[in-house]
């Protein structure tokens, strides 16, 4: 009976082992399958190419233009927008040297120059406000340190005087 219920056990390990096996192989052949068909599909997309209207292409030109002068090695194409320059003349000295072209601006308006010479502006205008009021309140200082001084010396002086009609 011993031997006859090992037999069974082992027949019954064996199958399962089998099953395993043949489990596996099932699961490789599935994955091999699923990735050959993804593959075809992405063969059979084909990428339309994107149709382009001939204004946009015009604009692209305009402004592959208008920057294909500009190179990394250059300086900054405004100089005088570092230094100290008046900002109505420095405004007057970009519409000389660098005029609107006709495809520049039937696109857009650059108003970086305009913003960063407002912001300056601004600024400037803040910190003068700021430098006023600091000299107004340090002149006011002063003259109570000097009342204040003259107070003293007074009170001193009467002191003294005191000091003196008593001896």
């Amino acid at each position: 009976e011993e031997d006859l219920l090992n037999d069974v056990c082992r027949e019954v390990v064996e199958k399962w082992s089998d099953s395993q096996v043949i489990d596996a192989k099932e699961e490789k052949e599935d994955e091999v399958q699923a990735i050959a068909s993804m593959m075809e599909k992405q063969a059979r997309i084909v990428v339309k190419p994107k149709e382009v209207s001939q204004e946009e292409k015009q604009r692209k030109a305009a402004l592959l233009a208008q920057y294909a002068n500009v190179t990394d090695e250059e300086e900054y194409p405004f100089p005088a927008l570092l230094g100290a320059v008046r900002d109505t003349t420095f405004l007057n000295l970009l519409k000389q040297q660098h005029p609107p072209s006709l495809a520049g601006s039937a696109l857009f308006r650059n108003t970086n120059v305009e913003d960063v010479l407002n912001a300056r502006k601004l600024e400037r205008e803040l910190l003068r406000d700021e430098f006023q009021k600091k000299k107004e309140q340090d002149k006011l200082q002063r003259e109570k340190d000097k009342l204040a001084k003259q107070e003293r010396k007074e009170k001193e002086k009467k002191r003294t005087q005191k000091g003196e009609r008593k001896r």
